[in-house]
């Protein structure tokens, strides 16, 4: 019997300097890619270009009307892909940004799941039952320390972390992900029960996931593998993408 084949749009709200998000969310969803489901990518963008707490809070007032330009497109689901965006907001505001972002949708006539990286990263973490992680970020240490609060706010022990240090979010986005196998061997990750490769959805490290996980034999994550895992889940479809870490992997379900 012929299936026909189902495509799924997916919506990015992206900051204007974001270059990674609309790299590794397709290069993940595509390399699922089955006989009946394909996936295209649509993205609104908010302006932002360092990743300061005042340039953050301005982005994200932004938000509001990426959602309305995407609704108008009818995307299946809706991702919100800047994790400290909404992390320096203060605690629990993921839940606040997806309840808003997804009304104004349906204001729109569109009835759309909206999730978040910020979001998706915490329910990620609690998918793989950690309650001890060890994290890596390209931020300045101020804005780690924002993320760490925001996660152990979520009932998960931040055990160790790493802040690379870099402000300017196109530079970001030109580090290298493979160097995160050098960088991680730095990162004390004895206590974590899990490991954050990129807790941010700028900093590149979809190639390197894999291959840390088997270096280190702990379940190892990202802002993007975390995303995909929403969307999918969100879509109704198996979380399961090749060589993207345990999360991915569909030993979970």
């Amino acid at each position: 019997m012929l299936v026909l084949e189902k495509n799924y749009r997916i919506g990015l709200i992206v900051p204007s300097s974001n270059t990674t998000m609309e790299t590794e969310i397709p290069s993940m969803l595509q390399s699922r890619e089955k006989n009946n489901e394909s996936f295209t990518f649509h993205s609104s963008r908010m302006r932002m270009l360092h990743v300061t707490k005042e340039e953050l809070a301005k982005m994200d007032v932004d938000s509001d009307r990426c959602a309305v330009e995407l609704s108008d497109a009818r995307c299946d689901v809706i991702a919100y892909a800047c994790l400290v965006a909404i992390m320096s907001q203060g605690s629990g505001y993921h839940c606040l940004s997806e309840a808003r972002l997804t009304g104004v949708a349906k204001e729109n006539g569109a009835d759309i799941s909206v999730i978040s990286s910020a979001g998706a990263l915490i329910e990620g973490i609690h998918a793989l039952g950690a309650k001890k992680v060890a994290i890596i970020t390209p931020y300045m240490k101020p804005l780690t320390n924002m993320v760490i609060e925001y996660i152990e706010d979520n009932e998960i022990k931040v055990t160790d972390s790493i802040s690379l240090e870099v402000s300017d979010n196109l530079e970001v986005g030109r580090l290298d992900p493979m160097n995160l196998l050098e960088v991680v061997k730095e990162l004390d990750i004895s206590n974590a029960d899990a490991v954050v490769l990129s807790a941010c959805v700028q900093m590149p490290s979809l190639p390197a996931i894999q291959k840390v996980e088997d270096m280190i034999g702990k379940p190892v994550l990202s802002a993007a593998t975390s995303t995909v895992y929403q969307i999918l889940n969100h879509l109704g479809l198996q979380p399961i993408v090749p060589n993207a870490g345990k999360l991915l992997s569909g030993s979970l379900n």
